[in-house]
């Protein structure tokens, strides 16, 4: 079965960095689109960046140029690196699968605060 297992949240100070790693098991991870996703209390879900299976890759406006999304296919693995960091970039992160039937993680909270 598909699983996405998300990890590297946790506390950061303004101005910081954290790095998001999002393995996969249970389908051909090379053959899929992946993406980021966050949800701050009381807010919706928004995407955060994508990669193609062929690794174009897409940002929103809010994180371009601090945030860089990318794959491992060998390790089935998808990361988001993220740099100077802020304060509203708090929320869950959530790794999603694209494809026919979408699959998502667990979530992996970040929270920036000084």
């Amino acid at each position: 079965q598909v699983q996405l297992v998300e990890s590297g949240g946790g506390l950061a100070q303004p101005g910081g960095s954290l790095r998001l790693s999002c393995a996969a098991s249970g389908f051909t991870f090379s053959s899929y689109a992946m993406g980021w996703y966050r949800q701050a209390p009381g807010k919706q879900r928004d995407q955060v960046a994508g990669i193609t299976s062929g690794g174009s890759t897409n940002y929103a406006d809010s994180v371009k140029g601090r945030f860089t999304i990318s794959r491992d296919n060998a390790k089935s693995t998808v990361y988001l690196q993220m740099n100077s960091l802020k304060r509203k970039d708090t929320a869950v992160y959530y790794c999603r699968k694209f494809g026919v039937a979408d699959y998502w993680g667990q979530g992996t909270q970040v929270t920036v605060s000084s």
